[in-house]
């Protein structure tokens, strides 16, 4: 697969507690202080050990200053798409145009449907996403007068648009089955899988798919960034992200020459990992890439 040429980017994606709210806050605090770029929260409406994610996006949107904010990713089935525009938009104006929007179609289906939303089968979820990003896009679109969008599932008559985000906000879609990715490939800013489900060797194929569906939309593959929540753990090991941070970086380098994936974002919890993360790993990670990058 190509190297797309995009930037490196760092992120950490922390675990939402509301048992721990301040140290949650504070680590995405740690974050940005690291260098990191993005910032990224689980949104799971049903469980009640989590902070809301806007609430808590919000929130660290006015103690920070520089990193950029994502829920990663938003639960469409409890957000409705058109609510869902107006938080991001007025987020993104509130803090400078710092907001990422990732969407998803839905799981835990039984949790959604306790709390009051619908159950949908795979082939509507998808046609629901499809429909909420016609519908988050007009109503961003300040040239409209009335916005009628979406279909079936997520439906506007007539609404009035705005506000328009303070930049073009992009939407990463985590997607894993191939209709997703098709979808992703179509309309999608970015893609958003992580290690846990889709390890680097399983990359190539979903990449493909994407490229292919992109190319079919009359797009670029580059088009569509490749964004990546990884896991792993800095003590002496084997395997994908084990060991110190120039294994790390090398690791991470592999996927971004190999897969184009150029933006990485790391589960952690702790605020020593997230500096090791930002000041030992995303360093040494840009270089490597920018060196493979001058040979070819």
């Amino acid at each position: 697969m190509p190297d797309y040429g995009h930037e490196m980017r760092g992120g950490a994606f922390i675990t939402p507690s509301a048992r721990d709210a301040a140290g949650t806050v504070r680590l995405a605090m740690t974050a940005e202080d690291a260098g990191l770029d993005v910032v990224a929260f689980q949104d799971h409406p049903y469980q009640p050990a989590f902070l809301d994610a806007w609430t808590l996006l919000s929130w660290v949107g006015a103690r920070t200053s520089r990193v950029h904010l994502m829920p990663d990713v938003a639960n469409l089935p409890l957000r409705p798409p058109a609510v869902l525009a107006r938080s991001a938009a007025s987020l993104d104006l509130l803090t400078g145009g710092r907001v990422e929007l990732g969407l998803g179609a839905g799981a835990f289906w039984d949790a959604i449907v306790a709390m009051g939303g619908s159950r949908l089968s795979p082939g509507d979820a998808v046609d629901a996403l499809a429909e909420a990003i016609d519908v988050i896009h007009e109503l961003w679109d300040p040239t409209r007068r009335l916005v009628r969008a979406g279909g079936v599932h997520h439906h506007l008559d007539g609404a009035k648009p705005g506000p328009a985000p303070a930049h073009p906000v992009p939407i990463w879609i985590g997607a894993v089955r191939p209709r997703m990715l098709r979808l992703t490939g179509r309309l999608g800013d970015g893609w958003v899988p992580s290690s846990a489900y889709l390890p680097p060797s399983d990359l190539a194929a979903p990449n493909a798919v994407i490229d292919d569906a992109a190319r079919a939309a009359g797009r670029e593959p580059s088009d569509v960034r490749r964004l990546y929540n990884i896991g792993g753990d800095f003590s002496p090991g084997a395997g994908f992200l084990r060991g110190p941070a120039p294994v790390w970086a090398e690791q991470l380098a592999e996927v971004a020459l190999t897969h184009g994936t150029s933006t990485f974002i790391v589960a952690a919890d702790t605020d020593d990992d997230i500096r090791r993360f930002g000041h030992e790993v995303m360093p040494d990670l840009r270089e490597r890439v920018a060196a493979e990058r001058s040979t070819r």
